[in-house]
C-alpha cells in the first residue's frame, strides 16, 4: 500500500470516452439509486472506496487530479438532467460561486432547507482553507445533496508539489470534531485546527477572536520580539505579521462575536492568516498547542478495485471501447426490467450484491 500522490493533470478526457463513461456512470448511479435510495448514494459518495470504486468503473485514471472532476462533472450533468432524487452543486473554479444560486432551486425540487446547504457549504470550505492549513489550495467545491443527507466533496493543489489533495466530509459528521471521511493525498505537515487533538486550542481560539484587535496585535509584537518558537511548527505560522489587514480581519471578526468553536467556522474575518496569528497566540501565551499532525489519512492500492473497462490513460489496460458498450448495454437492460419490476431480476442484484459483501469480508480477513 501507498499512499495515493493524485498527481495534477490538465488536458481533457477525449469526447468518444467521455461519452461511454457517462452512460456507464448514469446506468451504474442509477443502478444505485434503485438498490438503496438517493439518500444512502449521495452518504456512499463521501465514503472514498465508493467514490474511487465509481471513478474506475466509469473508466478514469485512478491517480489523477482529474478524477475527481470528471466524476463530480457527470454525477452534476445526470443529476439536473434525470429526477434521480439527489442533486449536485458547485464544482471547479468559478463554479463554486454558483452553489447559494443552485441551493434555492435544489431546495425547491428536493424540498430541502437552502440555509442549511448554504451553511454547510460556507462551513466546509473554511474547514479545509483556514482551520485546516496543509499548502492545498482549494479549486474543487461541490456539494451532494439529497433529503436527509449531504456530502462535501473539494480538492485542494499544490502547486509547488504539483499535487492535489480531495477532502470528503458529510453531514452526518459532528463540524468541528473529525469533520472529514476522509483526505486523501500525500502526507506532509499542516496545522489542523479542526483536529480533536486541536480542542483545548480552538477553545482558546474562539475567546481571543472576543479581544479588541489591538490586544492581539500587541501579543503578536511581543511574541515577534521574544522569537521563542522554533522546530517543524516555525514554517506553518509564517508569515503572521502585525498589519493594518490583519487588524481589519481581527475587527470584523471581534464584531461578529463569536459565541463558540462552531460559529468561527461562519465567522467573517476568520481567514487563514487570522486563525494562524490566534493559533501562535494559544500556543505561545496561553501554552495550548494546536495538532501539527497532517490529517491525510487513506492508503490506497488503486489495483484493489475492480476496473470494467480499462483506464483513460492505458491503466491497468486500454480503455475497451467494445466492452464498454456492452457493459452500457448490460446495464440498461438490468434496468429497465428492475423499473418494470422483474422479481428474478431484483433477486439476481441482491443476490450479486450479497455476493460483493462476502468477497470484501474474505480480503478484509
Amino acid at each position: 500500500m501507498s499512499w495515493s500522490e493524485l498527481p495534477l493533470h490538465g488536458g481533457r478526457v477525449p469526447q468518444h470516452l467521455l461519452k461511454r463513461m457517462k452512460s456507464i456512470a448514469e446506468a451504474v448511479v442509477e443502478l444505485m439509486i434503485l438498490e438503496f435510495g438517493p439518500e444512502k448514494f449521495v452518504e456512499r459518495m463521501a465514503n472514498p472506496f465508493w467514490f474511487q470504486g465509481l471513478n474506475n468503473v466509469i473508466g478514469m485514471d485512478w491517480d489523477s487530479s482529474g478524477s475527481t472532476t470528471v466524476v463530480l462533472g457527470i454525477l452534476k450533468e445526470l443529476s439536473w438532467k434525470k429526477d434521480l432524487g439527489f442533486l449536485v452543486l458547485g464544482g471547479k473554479g468559478r463554479r463554486m460561486l454558483r452553489i447559494k444560486e443552485e441551493s434555492e432551486r435544489a431546495a425547491e425540487i428536493l424540498s430541502i432547507d437552502p440555509e442549511f446547504v448554504a451553511t454547510a457549504s460556507k462551513r466546509s470550505a473554511r474547514m479545509d482553507s483556514a482551520f485546516l492549513q496543509d499548502g492545498y489550495e482549494i479549486y474543487i467545491h461541490s456539494l451532494l445533496v439529497a433529503e436527509g443527507a449531504l456530502t462535501v466533496v473539494q480538492q485542494g493543489m499544490n502547486e509547488e508539489l504539483k499535487l492535489a489533495r480531495r477532502y470528503q466530509l458529510t453531514s452526518k459528521n459532528e463540524p468541528w470534531r473529525d469533520p472529514h471521511e476522509a483526505v486523501l493525498g500525500k502526507k506532509g505537515s499542516a496545522l489542523d485546527l479542526s483536529s480533536p487533538k486541536s480542542a483545548k486550542a480552538a477553545e482558546v481560539i474562539a475567546e481571543l477572536a472576543n479581544e479588541r484587535p489591538k490586544k492581539i496585535v500587541s501579543m503578536l509584537r511581543a511574541l515577534k520580539a521574544k522569537k521563542t518558537l522554533t522546530g517543524a511548527a516555525l514554517p506553518l505560522y509564517r508569515p503572521v505579521r502585525p498589519t493594518p489587514q490583519l487588524e481589519a480581519s481581527l475587527r470584523k471578526l471581534h464584531e461578529f462575536g463569536p459565541r463558540s468553536k462552531e460559529e468561527l467556522l461562519l465567522a467573517p474575518g476568520a481567514g487563514p492568516k487570522v486563525l494562524r496569528a490566534l493559533a501562535l497566540i494559544s500556543h505561545l501565551v496561553y501554552q495550548q498547542e494546536p495538532s501539527f499532525e497532517d490529517p491525510a489519512n487513506l492508503p490506497l492500492n488503486p489495483f484493489a478495485y475492480a476496473y470494467a473497462v480499462g483506464g483513460k490513460d492505458g491503466v491497468p489496460y486500454p480503455y475497451d471501447l467494445k466492452t464498454a458498450d456492452e457493459v452500457i448495454e448490460v446495464l440498461r437492460n438490468i434496468i429497465e426490467e428492475a423499473k418494470m419490476g422483474s422479481k428474478e431480476r431484483l433477486h439476481a442484484l441482491k443476490g450479486l450484491r450479497s455476493l460483493v459483501e462476502r468477497l470484501r469480508a474474505r480480503e478484509l480477513e
